[in-house]
């Protein structure tokens, strides 16, 4: 099977995590900061280098001006345009995005005046859907609204566990929207999500850990959560990346 029949994205933490996704033959990233909350808007100079040195890869970015929940005030939307109007001045090939009601259903109107903002680029509804209350009334909102793909984790902690409703939506989306698996997805379990769901979208992070060159430092004092490991940067490796894609594609054809 070619690779041209699936799509990798990788979430990538940084320029350097961009790179490592495009030497390891990524089709796209979704440059985010904030990991740790769950992916936050990068900075202006983050994407600028990002979108200067990524050339065969498309470069996504998210959305998103703080972690916590999905219930956005009028003065966060308005954030969250000006964000998406400077991604599309430096070039950004799409955003990802998502508004919810405070009931968890998808908010259609500030959905809405977010992709008006993001008209011409790819749009991908981030994994906000795992928080809706009703999955499948949701997709069929945001294939009315206009959504490119929707993330998810089939609304379990991980993608190898969320196989069921990763099934059914796919399913259920028959090529009206496409469904992305994310969260957890590695070189060792990506072949059995496919098998068990038939999703040829995949979202991860290919990260390892890599220790600080910093020959002294006060571990004593934390700029983070107390007790947290601030010696290791996490980044996105080039072999995982390669060796995720491979597992699937060297195992479909054998």
């Amino acid at each position: 099977m070619e690779k041209k029949t699936f799509l990798f994205e990788v979430c990538a933490n940084s320029v350097e995590s961009c790179l490592a996704a495009q030497e390891g033959d990524a089709d796209r990233v979704e440059l985010c900061a904030g990991i740790p909350e769950g992916g936050t808007t990068p900075s202006y100079g983050e994407i600028r280098q990002a979108r200067k040195l990524l050339s065969s890869t498309l470069l996504h970015v998210i959305i998103r001006p703080r972690g916590g929940d999905f219930l956005y005030s009028p003065l966060e939307l308005e954030r969250m345009e000006t964000d998406i109007e400077m991604c599309r001045q430096m070039g950004v090939d799409g955003v990802v995005l998502g508004c919810l009601t405070a009931d968890g259903e998808i908010d259609m109107e500030k959905n809405a005046r977010l992709l008006a903002s993001a008209k011409g680029m790819g749009v991908t509804f981030h994994r906000a859907f795992d928080h809706c209350q009703h999955p499948e009334r949701a997709l069929e909102q945001l294939i009315e609204l206009g959504f490119d793909r929707v993330l998810t984790s089939g609304q379990q902690p991980n993608a190898l566990a969320g196989v069921s409703l990763l099934r059914d939506l796919e399913r259920q989306a028959d090529g009206r929207i496409a469904i992305m698996a994310g969260c957890g997805v590695n070189e060792n379990n990506i072949l059995d999500i496919y098998r068990a769901t038939g999703i040829h979208e995949y979202h991860f992070s290919a990260r390892i850990p890599i220790k600080s060159e910093m020959r002294n430092t006060n571990h004593h004092v934390y700029m983070g959560k107390q007790g947290a490991d601030e010696d290791t940067i996490l980044r996105t490796s080039a072999r995982r990346v390669k060796d995720t894609i491979n597992t699937l594609l060297d195992s479909l054809n054998q």
